[in-house]
């Protein structure tokens, strides 16, 4: 039965892809809901790492469609990663123009800016999942992950203040993987990393966990191997973990829309 359904959820995929949205009584693009969207990045991984990639979405009819459609009624998820140039998000997830909303920056960090990105591709580009995409291989991570242990290097003065973020996900590596030492600790914080950002998400943003709480939107993590493709996609259970700590938290933001 499993099989069966898995079988289903890739062909409706596949036939959103390339035949296009369903359309809503409205005529609008109807939007997938958030383990469908989920489901099309998934296929669409698998697609790209098995060399069975349709590109889809990369035509000049897509570019004309572009020219006068709003992005709202196509985009079916947002992403934030890595500004790495070892990680091309629609490649790695064979999508194409106006299918995915991206917010790249180093180490994947979210702070003002990039949570302000977030709140726009979950609110007004109505994207039913938040993806955030964390790599193998993080100069980002790596670099605090040496500071932490005593071995930094100088930095231009606009760097610290951006990866500040991945200080206590470093620690918190650290403290959890006793047995870890030197690089070795590495990977482990690149996971921890990414529910960091998820927790500055949520304390930071009401408007996401008031859309995750309503079922509207899901926040995932996720990480990109960078050697092969593949991406490891993190417990969904661990998001609403944490969603339900920040919500037992006293300083979380309250005020979810600006004055």
């Amino acid at each position: 039965m499993k099989n069966i359904l898995k079988f289903i959820v890739t062909v409706g995929c596949f036939l959103a892809l390339t035949c296009g949205p369903v359309l809503a009584s409205d005529g609008k693009a109807a939007k997938p809901s958030p383990d469908e969207a989920i489901a099309m990045l998934k296929a669409g991984n698998e697609r790209f790492v098995t060399g069975k990639a349709i590109q889809p979405h990369t035509d000049v009819a897509r570019l004309a469609l572009a020219g006068k459609e709003n992005q709202g009624d196509h985009a079916y998820a947002t992403v934030i990663t890595c500004s790495d140039a070892r990680v091309p998000v629609e490649i790695l997830f064979d999508a194409g123009i106006m299918d995915i909303f991206v917010i790249r920056v180093a180490g994947n960090v979210l702070d003002v800016d990039e949570i302000g990105s977030v709140e726009y591709g979950l609110a007004h580009v109505n994207t039913p999942v938040f993806v955030v995409l964390g790599h193998t291989q993080c100069g980002a991570v790596t670099a605090v992950t040496k500071a932490v242990q005593g071995h930094g290097h100088p930095l231009e003065r606009n760097i610290p203040p951006l990866v500040d973020n991945i200080i206590p996900a470093v620690k918190k590596a650290i403290e959890d993987n006793p047995d870890a030492h030197g690089a070795d600790v590495i990977p482990h914080a690149i996971e921890e990393n990414i529910w960091r950002g998820i927790e500055d998400l949520f304390m930071a943003s009401p408007a996401s966990r008031n859309l995750v709480n309503a079922g509207k939107t899901k926040v995932v993590g996720a990480i990109y191997d960078v050697s092969n493709g593949k991406i490891n996609w993190l417990p969904e259970a661990r998001t609403i973990e944490i969603l339900k700590k920040v919500e037992a938290n006293p300083k979380r933001a309250m005020e979810a829309m600006a004055e």
